[in-house]
């Protein structure tokens, strides 16, 4: 055990060759800063980038562990490879000319080999690079610290954030994500600060590598995280009961196990690729097969969470991976299982697991220590810099105006109720995908035509794509069928249908909504904005989507959002306490 004086700061590192992420906490536990990889490099998910970026990490440290004695540096993974990995590298498939050759049994999954073996091989590579530039900052800036490295299992990392940053003192927990070090599940047991292993998947199959796999007959891109847009195209299909029958034959549901039908599963999988859609075709062309697709991942994480409550002897479940990432399964849990309590981190993929890797670590060190059960903050990231705010005003050439003490609010609130279209920039940025109201865009839910305007001018995606609902927690259940808060949009819900003509920019073509719950001591400053918003227009709703356009991820920098800003429809931008506007408009 450490000694309690020791200015220790844990360093936690997502090294997935995909998603990286870096966190610190300090010696008493407080998570300091956590953030994707992506914001800085303004790259969309930081594909092959290391989490400990050689020009950030030096900014990072000084900033916030200038005191330090010792680091502990944790990852995300084992340091020890799965034996099928080392014996690909062995044989060289995960070489380029490997991986082009195809070579290697087909495993029994939804993806191809050349596939597999990329991943693979990029998880290799990056497991490599592990702290490489972290070493080299900390030997020049802290040259008296001492260092610690800790590796730990992936999947336990992602059920660390899961329960340690969940309001529960105890539950059961679900990790379902593509794969980790030995298959692509697990299940815990949380209680008393310890997580206790239940069960743990092996082999290739994977509901993970099933979703990458629906994204791709639907003509989508899931290297580029185009998961989302299957969601979106569902709600637009129905069952079509031949391909439900088809993917109901590729497996069953043994306890907490999926089990391939060995004999009949490519089978399966060669009729689903001839309702692929073709390049030729709209989106909209494979809509049954999106809705199907969805409908069978959903029975399925609904029957295995269905069998983990049977084990576990707690009736609340905090779930982790990849696959905590569909929020129209989220929305069903609580419904079709006999869990009464639901709790989703705000980054519940692979970024989240350097926060989770950290706190594992802090945990080990500190084992008489209880985390006190409370909502995690998703507000971890980086700050906007004042000077490059006063840069932007001083030489952008556009009308601002300096609004303190609560104007900008107020200001923003009356060109929101004018059908305005903002970019919404304040405080630290959102740890995990979505933004929750402080690199967001906002506007009206009340104009018809507004989530279409969106798609057009400001974000350039298709057309299908819903917007999310940001809601004041005390009208939910006024707007919601069977209303749950969901602090992170982390949960679809179905709107109430005497409420749909209120908001229709928000409500998708189902009827539901990925909704935002907002409480005012999560967001003050958001939620003063929504509540002026509802004093002038009897809505207590807004339209809220990440501060980004298609295919980059959330702006970082003032640069970033001023990018975004002149180069697309949107009407005004609050960064802080300024009000920029396009020449012309009327504030």
């Amino acid at each position: 055990m450490k000694k309690h004086d020791t200015r220790t700061y844990y360093v936690g590192l997502c090294a997935t060759y995909h998603d990286p992420a870096l966190s610190i906490l300090n010696h008493a536990g407080e998570i300091l800063f956590a953030e994707a990889t992506e914001r800085h490099l303004q790259y969309k998910r930081a594909l092959n980038c290391e989490p400990d970026n050689l020009y950030l990490i030096p900014k990072l440290l000084s900033e916030h562990c200038g005191d330090a004695d010792e680091f502990v540096i944790a990852c995300n993974w084992r340091r020890s490879r799965p034996i099928y990995e080392r014996l690909a590298k062995m044989l060289g498939w995960l070489s380029p000319r490997g991986i082009l050759n195809g070579k290697g049994r087909r495993l029994t999954t939804w993806l191809e080999m050349y596939q597999i073996h990329h991943m693979l091989a990029c998880q290799h590579h990056a497991m490599r690079r592990i702290g490489l530039n972290l070493a080299r900052t900390l030997g020049r800036d802290f040259p008296g610290a001492s260092v610690r490295f800790r590796h730990y299992d992936h999947h336990l990392t992602h059920a660390a954030l899961a329960c340690y940053g969940s309001p529960f003192d105890e539950a059961a927990c679900a990790v379902i994500d593509s794969y980790g070090e030995e298959g692509s599940m697990a299940f815990f047991a949380y209680r008393n600060g310890r997580l206790k292993p239940l069960f743990e998947a092996r082999g290739p199959l994977s509901l993970g590598f099933y979703y990458m796999k629906l994204t791709e007959l639907c003509g989508f891109d899931w290297i580029g995280g185009e998961e989302w847009k299957v969601m979106g195209l569902a709600s637009y299909g129905r069952i079509d009961e031949e391909v439900l029958s088809w993917l109901r034959g590729t497996m069953r549901i043994e306890g907490l196990r999926l089990a391939p039908d060995y004999e009949r599963f490519f089978e399966y999988l060669n009729r689903l690729i001839t309702r692929r859609r073709l390049k030729n075709q709209a989106p909209e062309a494979v809509a049954d097969l999106a809705h199907t697709g969805q409908h069978f991942f959903t029975e399925t994480v609904n029957r295995l969470i269905a069998n983990l409550h049977e084990l576990a002897s707690s009736d609340n479940l905090a779930f982790g991976g990849g696959c905590a990432l569909n929020s129209v399964c989220n929305g069903q849990l609580l419904a079709h299982t006999p869990f009464q309590s639901l709790y989703v981190p705000p980054a519940p993929a692979d970024d989240g697991t350097a926060l989770g890797a950290a706190l594992l670590a802090f945990h080990d060190d500190h084992p008489e220590s209880r985390t006190e059960p409370r909502r995690l903050s998703p507000y971890l990231g980086s700050r906007i810099k004042r000077d490059a705010i006063e840069r932007l005003a001083q030489y952008a050439q556009l009308p601002v105006r300096h609004l303190p003490d609560g104007a900008v609010i107020t200001a923003a609130a009356d060109l929101l109720a004018q059908g305005k279209i903002l970019g919404w920039v304040q405080g630290r940025a959102e740890f995990g995908p979505r933004a929750l109201g402080n690199r967001s865009i906002l506007a009206d839910p009340r104009s018809r035509d507004m989530g279409e305007r969106i798609n057009r001018d400001v974000k350039f995606r298709e057309r299908f794509r819903p917007y999310a609902p940001v809601v004041l927690h005390e009208h939910g259940p006024d707007f919601f069928e069977n209303y749950q808060e969901s602090p992170y949009m982390d949960r679809t819900l179905r709107f109430r249908p005497t409420v749909l003509d209120r908001v229709p920019a928000v409500v998708h073509v189902d009827g539901t909504g990925r909704l935002q719950t907002l409480k005012q001591d999560w967001n003050p400053r958001f939620h003063a904005l929504l509540g002026e918003f509802h004093l002038r227009t009897g809505v207590p709703v807004l339209l809220n989507t990440s501060f980004n356009v298609m295919g980059k991820p959330i702006v970082h920098s003032v640069e970033d959002a001023a990018s975004v800003f002149l180069a697309s429809g949107l009407d005004a931008l609050v960064i802080d306490d300024h009000l920029f506007t396009k020449p012309g408009l009327q504030p």
